[in-house]
């Protein structure tokens, strides 16, 4: 091959490549039929949530977490995330949503976070705004998605909040309008992971009844709170429903 081809067809590789690198990172989504909203530092800090800027051990853990999950997902060909815990009040919504903004960070990924939680909502708590409709209201209420998709002002997120609480929660994460918006939220954006906060798995059926429609799940325990015979059967439970266990998360660990 003489010098002028070789150089046209490292030209046309490096184009191809280029192009494939470019395919790689998700077109800018447009938020502007998505409300905004700003969070505040100082809110945000008081609650424990990490916005990225930050590199203490605490933020550095969730980092850690976050390319474990992701490598997890990439290599299967997973898209949706359960996050839970055996029992309640031990760090699950708190590891969904730092889990979820620091999945965001990567510039190859976008993030949905959808507050599950039908009987407690409060992912809009932690991260400090208030909502007038949310999951309830788009299941229950026909109430479009695009009016109740939260935009935090963070690039590549975006939250599905929930609102009101429903005493009928498994029969409506196992409804179909339900699953018909998992697939939606999976086949919207093909880089799109989409994690869902959940209630506690020993609490009641909502994550067994759920769960098995979702790709994977992880775990979340609390060092001083969760029992080792409680981590056991939730773990247990969630592997007979055929779930694919991510793993645990030691949630208050001492040093």
């Amino acid at each position: 091959m003489d010098p002028i081809t070789k150089a046209l067809t490292r030209v046309r590789q490096d184009r191809q490549v280029g192009l494939q690198q470019r395919a790689l990172v998700p077109a800018e989504i447009s938020y502007t039929r998505t409300r905004s909203v700003t969070l505040y530092p100082g809110w945000l800090r008081q609650n424990r949530i990490v916005t990225g800027d930050t590199s203490d051990d605490y933020a550095k853990a969730y980092k850690v977490l976050r390319t474990q999950v992701s490598q997890r997902m990439r290599s299967q060909g997973w898209r949706t995330l359960a996050v839970t815990s055996p029992g309640p009040g031990e760090g699950k919504t708190l590891t969904a949503i730092n889990l979820s903004m620091n999945l965001a960070l990567e510039a190859n990924q976008t993030v949905l976070l959808v507050d599950a939680n039908l009987r407690q909502p409060s992912v809009h708590s932690y991260l400090g705004f208030d909502v007038d409709q949310g999951l309830s209201e788009y299941l229950q209420d026909g109430v479009p998605l695009d009016q109740i998709l939260v935009h935090p002002e963070i690039p590549r997120f975006v939250v599905l909040p929930g609102s009101r609480t429903a005493v009928n929660s498994s029969e409506l994460l196992t409804s179909p309008q339900m699953l018909r918006l998992v697939q939606e939220l999976k086949r919207r954006y093909p880089s799109r992971i989409v994690v869902f906060d959940l209630p506690a798995v020993l609490t009641s059926d909502d994550v067994l009844a759920f769960a098995p429609y979702l790709d994977a799940s992880l775990l979340v325990v609390d060092e001083g709170r969760t029992l080792r015979e409680e981590a056991a059967r939730a773990a247990e439970l969630l592997q007979a429903g055929n779930q694919n266990l991510l793993g645990t998360v030691l949630n208050r660990a001492g040093p």
